[in-house]
């Protein structure tokens, strides 16, 4: 049987699927050529990520295909429910990248409160001519410790997120439609751990008490945070987005920014990837990384062999 990893796989998932008698290629088809790419080859197995799309035209077209999988959590990028209604299997990863989202979460909020983004901005063009100037601007720095953080979104990467808070000495309140409450297993290096009972409270709740807040939903409609949400926040709240583009307001956060009623925001995800909009990419105050949110060697082993096992378990 032939695999297609169209965005790419990592070599330990390859390896698990070759010595289970899978073909792999990991050539990347443009999108506009993928139909007869799966045709001609008789695939009967599309791997991607977030650049390929597989909507009802490839799934009509695509008679051979058998397994359509998603490296990652979203399968927004994936006509899901059109693809099972044809008799395809439909798969993803969802835990697989929990634990690197959560520390580029992380990632951004050590850098937003002791404002590094900005500063190793102006350090290369500055730092030798007004040292002193910069250094009273960053001077006032916080720390982590003993705030609040509210997570919007309490699944397996949210609940990820509160470990690595919890660790840090943060209190950790959270919201979800779907989940009342949850034990967060807090693991340390030397086998002791720590569990924490988190109950879930009303979204408008969260943003009035969390000092930083950390989106974990999955792509929505309409906005989860806009104009209505940052009114209910604290003034001076810090606020990543490390899930999907869409779920904020960049209009509406700018214009917070502006205000200082946010004092930084953490972007990984835009509304309008792969470009997002200049005034997002130029505010001093955004700490901004092109969707890695996924992308950590460990991760996509994880994702590799994950899908793997999967392809075997439904095609062996």
């Amino acid at each position: 049987m032939k695999v297609l990893a169209n965005d790419g796989v990592s070599q330990s998932g390859i390896n698990v699927l070759e010595n289970a008698g899978f073909e792999v290629s990991t050539t990347t088809v443009a999108q506009e050529q993928l139909i007869n790419y799966l045709n001609e080859n008789q695939i009967d197995v599309l791997l991607v990520r977030s650049a390929t799309t597989v909507r009802k035209e490839l799934i009509d077209a695509c008679d051979n295909l058998k397994v359509i999988g998603r490296g990652g959590v979203g399968m927004d990028n994936i006509d899901v429910e059109y693809a099972r209604s044809k008799g395809k299997h439909v798969i993803n990863t969802p835990a697989a990248s929990s634990q690197s989202v959560a520390e580029l979460v992380f990632a951004h909020l050590f850098g937003g409160v002791r404002f590094l983004h900005d500063s190793n901005r102006n350090m290369p063009l500055d730092g030798d001519t007004r040292f002193k100037a910069l250094k009273k601007n960053y001077a006032k720095g916080i720390e982590l410790r003993g705030k609040t953080l509210g997570i919007i979104g309490f699944g397996r990467i949210g609940r990820e997120v509160a470990k690595i808070a919890l660790g840090v000495g943060m209190k950790v309140i959270a919201s979800d439609k779907f989940v009342g409450k949850a034990d967060v297993k807090v693991e340390f290096y030397n086998g002791q751990f720590i569990n924490v009972e988190i109950e879930t409270e009303p979204m408008k709740d969260v943003l009035r008490h969390a000092d930083f807040i950390t989106l974990h939903v999955p792509a929505q409609k309409d906005y989860v945070i806009t104009e209505k949400q940052f009114d209910l926040m604290k003034d001076g709240v810090g606020i990543v987005n490390a899930a999907r583009g869409g779920v904020i307001n960049e209009v509406a956060l700018v214009k917070a920014l502006e205000s200082g009623k946010v004092a930084f925001a953490g972007l990984d995800t835009f509304e309008s990837e792969p470009t997002p909009a200049v005034q997002v990419l130029m505010n001093g105050r955004i700490s901004l990384t092109p969707h890695i949110g996924a992308a950590t060697n460990e991760a996509q082993d994880r994702i590799g062999t994950e899908l793997a096992d999967q392809i075997i378990s439904i095609l062996k």
